[in-house]
């Protein structure tokens, strides 16, 4: 296979090399460490925890905070890194998003000093594991609605109430819960709830079809009692969660082109290598026609999530942008990821083969994080002036 096959418009040239460098590191323990076990790890819904602290070796655990013990990376290297992990799987890209874009974020932006010295530098080491309670079973692209309480009670606060679809939960250290506070006002704060605590409760998720190398979990809050040094001082409202959310989002762009990249380039090895009517099927027009549109899409993709990367680092990126790459680049990575399945006719539909899993994964992909449907509302409100969610005119 030649350069153009692997990087059409040489977007290579727009990394530095250190950028390029964090990349190569990366895309080697992908190889190393995720890919031979993958298919297993997928088939048998398993996570592998042991490859946690590898992770956090790596410097991929809150990469893109500072201080105490976070890596301080650039949005581009973070990107670049979800990019390559997702290349693997969504399962393993989730994790460390979980971790350091939801988690680990909310603590470095929200928490008190003593709340970041207790819990930042193990995090980042991938000694502790955090998890982000935000979705409720009646509240999912309407986080408004939660009904998840937190009750003044002496020089603390009783949590109740549930959540679903927390990644890690059930091996979280460490939960960062959303709850409306009885103050009169019903304002939404974050506290952080060490899960060993009494009443707090989390169960996986099962018979998932997609992110099965991944855990998600509900979680039953029963009278949990937290200590006032739980709060989160710094956050008040939504503005604090869908910040967080946005760090995620911005992750999620660059991953899911990995995913797209890694599902084409299994059906062009493929192409090259099956024969049928006596020729590569790489010669017929068709497969030729369905591998240059995911060379387009791919590279497009990498383009919005650089541009939107350059932007973050210079500190001029705005939510309504990140919604632009979360929303392009996985519709467009899903579509790539069924495509590139055609090309390798029945064979596709096995765990030999990567575009399935992927497409599989990219389903709860572009679910989470804000759906479809969501961040077009957002984009729609930046371009008419009109907030249309809930139907509204």
């Amino acid at each position: 296979m030649t350069g153009l096959a692997h990087d059409y418009l040489d977007l290579d040239s727009l990394l530095s090399p250190e950028e390029r460098a964090l990349r190569e590191r990366v895309r080697g323990f992908v190889d190393e460490r995720i890919r031979p076990h993958i298919a297993a790890w997928y088939e048998a819904a398993h996570f592998p925890r042991e490859l946690v602290p590898e992770l956090g070796a790596l410097g991929l655990l809150g990469m893109h905070l500072h201080g105490h013990g976070c890596p301080g990376r650039s949005a581009v290297e973070y990107g670049l890194a979800a990019m390559e992990l997702e290349a693997g799987d969504s399962g393993l890209r989730t994790f460390v998003s979980v971790q350091g874009s939801l988690a680990m974020s909310a603590i470095a932006k929200f928490g008190s000093d003593d709340q970041q010295r207790r819990w930042l530098p193990g995090m980042a080491a991938g000694e502790l594991i955090g998890c982000f309670g935000l979705t409720e079973p009646t509240a999912g692209s309407d986080p408004a609605s939660m009904r998840t309480t937190a009750r003044r009670d002496g020089d603390g606060w009783v949590l109740d109430g549930a959540k679903r679809w927390i990644g890690l939960a059930s091996i979280a250290d460490v939960a960062v819960v959303w709850a409306r506070t009885d103050d009169g006002t019903g304002t939404i704060r974050g506290f952080l709830v060490p899960t060993a605590t009494d009443g707090f409760t989390a169960t996986p998720i099962t018979g998932k079809l997609g992110m099965r190398a991944s855990i998600q979990c509900d979680i039953a809050l029963d009278g949990v009692r937290v200590g006032d040094d739980a709060l989160l001082p710094g956050a008040t409202g939504l503005t604090g969660p869908f910040s967080c959310l946005n760090e995620a989002r911005y992750g999620i762009m660059w991953g899911a082109m990995g995913a797209a990249r890694d599902a084409y380039e299994a059906a062009l090895r493929y192409a090259l290598e099956r024969r049928q009517f006596g020729v590569q099927i790489a010669a017929f027009q068709l497969t030729q026609q369905k591998l240059v549109d995911m060379v387009l899409e791919i590279q497009k993709g990498v383009l919005v999530a650089l541009h939107t990367g350059r932007l973050k680092d210079a500190g001029r990126l705005r939510p309504q942008q990140i919604s632009f790459g979360k929303l392009n680049n996985v519709r467009t990575a899903i579509a790539i990821c069924r495509e590139a399945r055609t090309v390798l006719g029945g064979n596709g539909i096995t765990l030999e083969h990567a575009p399935l899993r992927h497409a599989n994964n990219l389903e709860a992909v572009r679910t989470y994080e804000g759906t479809d449907e969501i961040h077009t509302l957002i984009m729609g409100r930046s371009v008419t002036g009109i907030p249309a969610f809930g139907g509204a005119a």
